[in-house]
């Protein structure tokens, strides 16, 4: 039985993926709400939400590691970064082994901001899990995972590997 519905998602209209695609858009939008009005008070966006994040996930990651997750120019992300130091949320040291590297941390504040940022999207998260049940949380995570390209998915299995 389960083959059948494999196979009937195959065929999916296109109609049907056009749904699923606004689904998507309109949960990002939902996902991002919370954490946007906390940044635009504090004058940030969602580079900057980003950054956070990934400097949270990964204590100590160089600015090239950043810019390879992130996907962005080296220029907007020293933009963030600048802001990010400047304002106390982000320290920016230079490597041991490699003094051309930049290694970042978030000082006490910017780990402050971070949480914060994340309980809003843990919250709603959270609570669209325990909505949707546990089978179609198993899917979601692996509908997301095929989405991602390679590389992404490289990153993101190692961010995943790296919490065991």
């Amino acid at each position: 039985m389960a083959d059948d519905h494999s196979d009937n998602l195959l065929f999916l209209t296109d109609e049907q993926l056009r749904r699923a695609i606004e689904a998507m858009f309109f949960a990002y939008r939902g996902f991002t709400a919370d954490p946007d009005r906390i940044l635009s008070g504090k004058g940030y966006g969602r580079a900057h939400h980003r950054a956070l994040h990934f400097i949270h996930r990964t204590p100590g990651t160089t600015v090239n590691n950043l810019l390879a997750i992130l996907g962005v120019t080296k220029q907007s992300l020293n933009r963030v970064l600048r802001t990010l130091v400047e304002d106390g949320l982000v320290d920016s040291r230079v490597g041991q082994r490699d003094r051309r590297e930049r290694h970042l941390h978030l000082t006490e504040a910017g780990e402050a901001l971070e949480r914060e940022l994340s309980d809003a999207q843990r919250n709603r998260m959270r609570g669209a899990f325990r909505a949707a049940g546990p089978q179609a949380v198993a899917g979601f995570r692996q509908v997301l995972e095929q989405m991602m390209d390679p590389e992404m998915r490289h990153h993101f299995t190692a961010a995943r590997d790296g919490d065991r």
